[in-house]
């Protein structure tokens, strides 16, 4: 990952940015996801002030998110600006007359716009992009996430509805992304399928994790010496039980290698949609004594714990997305054992900390699994070099790298404006 672009970046400015993930308020307080707050930290680090506009539900805080309050520190030079949550297409039209100006006076107030977009009705971030794109401003947008075939995949058979629904969907991204003068896509599957409509794309990444979580070389020996003990293996996975992730996939190739002979526990944590029918299909597989599905866990502790113990990461991913897990195990000396896929691919291309089988080949993943287990020499290698693979990704690096971009590509304020013609 290169963390500097090629010319020297501008000084500071004011920076709006568009985030989807959803403010609460409770208690005369917003609260937020916790990782998106250690991002606007991070920001801040590199702006002297950031406008956050983000969706305000009007449901009570999740588990996982913290009162803004509680990092006033942190986050003395950010301003929350909450927009109406309307992801319903009449919310949404009747919601446009009331936000659309509040977000051309944000839009104003800036000196840098970045963008994030993904979705149809309440996608704010393709809002004010193109607000801005009829001001003449230059802004940038990010995702990290082809939505459209996100939606598609949500359903196992996609009427015309849904399928008509991503087709606009596809349609509405490729136009504003088109309009933007900054592309910055999280991983290579997205900027593969987008690419081709900017005028400036570029390949970020996106992770929460500091240098000081990243592994060891006391603790990436300790895992090594233990599988090549011949210890059983421990598989693991973070993310929602949702069908893009392949949970049923997962689970199917845990049953294929106990089927096979092989000695293992594996964890799975994250609650979604089709975690139930998970839980019932490893009931029925006869898996419960060795597989955990304990759901959501808020401890982020106890998350990277669980990478960093892991032996592998077994993942089934089905759609053209950027998932975080799969930098996380990196950095954490966990090899990604999974589905092929070009963010997947692009990250373990440097030194080989992992390996991918073809999509939806649940026969060919569980051979691999099996494969690794007979040969523990080769999976400590891999170890070796999934330490390797994930040593650039940090967070003060990746929100960096993505500030530099900004700022040298994204011309200051009201006066720097489209070219004309």
């Amino acid at each position: 990952m290169s963390v500097a672009p090629e010319e020297e970046p501008a000084a500071g400015g004011v920076l709006l940015l568009y985030l989807p993930v959803p403010l609460h308020q409770q208690d005369g307080t917003f609260w937020v996801e916790a990782q998106a707050i250690n991002g606007l930290r991070l920001w801040a680090e590199n702006f002297p002030q950031v406008i956050a506009m983000m969706p305000l539900s009007p449901d009570p805080p999740p588990a996982g998110w913290a009162p803004v309050s509680d990092h006033a520190e942190a986050l003395a030079r950010v301003r929350l600006e909450p927009l109406t949550m309307a992801y319903r297409p009449d919310r949404f039209l009747r919601a446009i007359p009331r936000v659309a100006p509040h977000l051309r006076r944000l839009i104003d107030e800036a000196d840098y716009l970045s963008f994030a977009i993904g979705g149809l009705f309440g996608d704010w971030g393709s809002v004010g992009a193109m607000i801005a794109a009829r001001q003449g401003r230059r802004f940038a947008i990010w995702t990290d996430r082809v939505e459209s075939h996100v939606v598609l995949q949500a359903s196992d058979r996609p009427g015309w509805k849904r399928r008509l629904r991503a087709a606009l969907m596809e349609r509405a991204e490729r136009a504003v992304i088109r309009r933007a003068a900054l592309g910055l896509f999280h991983g290579r599957e997205t900027f593969d399928h987008y690419a081709v409509d900017c005028a400036n794309p570029r390949i970020v990444h996106n992770i929460h994790l500091s240098a000081a979580d990243q592994i060891g070389a006391a603790a990436l020996a300790d895992k090594r010496a233990e599988v090549l003990s011949g210890a059983p293996l421990r598989v693991f996975y973070a993310g929602r039980a949702a069908a893009m992730k392949g949970p049923l996939d997962w689970v199917e190739a845990l049953s294929r290698l106990r089927a096979g002979g092989v000695e293992f526990t594996a964890r799975w944590l994250g609650d979604g949609p089709q975690l139930a029918q998970m839980q019932d299909r490893i009931a029925a597989e006869g898996l419960a004594d060795a597989v955990e599905t304990p759901g959501f866990v808020v401890d982020r502790a106890a998350v990277l714990a669980g990478y960093r113990d892991a032996h592998l990461f077994l993942f089934c991913h089905k759609t053209p997305e950027s998932p975080r897990c799969l930098l996380e195990s990196l950095a954490s000396g966990t090899p990604i054992i999974g589905y092929d896929g070009a963010f997947a691919r692009d990250l373990i291309a440097g030194q080989g900390g992992g390996a991918l089988v073809a999509r939806d080949d649940i026969a060919a993943l569980a051979g691999e699994l099996a494969r690794l287990d007979a040969d523990r020499p080769a999976l400590a290698d891999l170890m070796t070099r999934a330490a390797a693979d994930g040593a650039p990704f940090n967070d003060v690096a990746v929100f960096r790298h993505r500030s530099d971009l900004i700022k040298t590509y994204l011309s200051p304020g009201p006066a720097g404006r489209q070219p004309e013609g």
